[in-house]
């Protein structure tokens, strides 16, 4: 994963489910010729990291951890990436080897680095981490409520096969009335079949379904168990239409206005 900062990438991992980022990139922004060992040599470094360790690492040495800091801030004094992490056992700096190799920093460890880049960067970079983190969880919540689809979309078939489908019918047969079905709640929702879809989207893969908002998800999940109950209640497909598609954009309606409630009361709070 990446992070564009004042046109530098930076990668960023995770580790134990927790933004490690890379800080042998964000070296790269820095005037000069300088390494990540003339930051640690630094006594409010040290300090720094001693209180993040101690507020996060159980198992770190405060015994080794003292030594370093006496010695932090002499001319003659060095201490690299891996000497201290043997010594103290410290977890919020790790070095990667392989492809995305390098020296890697928890984000509140990180955050602290930028700062000695410069007061502009540090700014920038956590304006970036927060961007992308928002852009992940919208990308988390969208696969969220498309896996619901999915699980509702099963609860329909079963009310279609126990209702709708004879017997006797072939595979093809089948197959059929399931994609009819599937259609009806696209026709309801938007307004389109799957087929045709495909007919005026040429260049998109997978389906009408992949391409949907996360408020269609929510309402197309809803849709999906109002009518397995039309179907298991007998409805003709046609009042089920009609009725689904009142719903849809009924629904979809409430669901638009919250959006847009929320985000009035986002940009009033930014003001105040």
């Amino acid at each position: 994963m990446e992070l564009n900062v004042d046109n530098q990438i930076i990668n960023y991992i995770r580790i134990e489910n927790e933004d490690y980022i890379s800080i042998t990139d964000m070296l790269k922004s820095k005037d000069g010729n300088f390494f990540v060992t003339d930051w640690l040599r630094n006594r409010n470094t040290i300090e720094f990291l001693g209180i993040w360790e101690e507020l996060h690492n159980p198992n770190f040495n405060y015994g080794e951890f003292a030594i370093i800091k006496s010695q932090a801030g002499l001319n003659s004094y060095k201490l690299s990436v891996k000497e201290w992490t043997q010594k103290t056992n410290a977890i919020g700096i790790i070095s990667k080897a392989g492809r995305y190799g390098g020296t890697y920093a928890h984000k509140d460890i990180a955050f602290e680095f930028g700062m000695w880049i410069s007061p502009k960067f540090k700014l920038l970079l956590i304006k970036e981490f927060e961007r992308l983190k928002k852009q992940e969880q919208s990308r988390l919540e969208w696969d969220a409520k498309r896996e619901l689809s999915k699980i509702n979309y099963k609860i329909h078939t079963n009310a279609i096969k126990h209702n709708l489908i004879p017997t006797k019918l072939t595979k093809e047969q089948i197959n059929y009335v399931y994609a009819e079905e599937a259609d009806v709640l696209n026709m309801a929702l938007f307004g389109t079949t799957a087929k045709k879809w495909r007919q005026d989207n040429p260049n998109l893969d997978g389906n009408i379904r992949d391409y949907a908002s996360i408020n269609e998800l929510i309402c197309l999940a809803n849709l999906e168990n109002i009518n397995s109950v039309f179907i298991n209640d007998g409805l003709k497909q046609s009042l089920r239409l009609e009725r689904l598609n009142k719903i849809a954009i009924s629904q979809m309606k409430i669901l638009n206005e919250s959006d847009k409630s929320s985000i009035e009361n986002d940009k009033s709070l930014m003001t105040n």
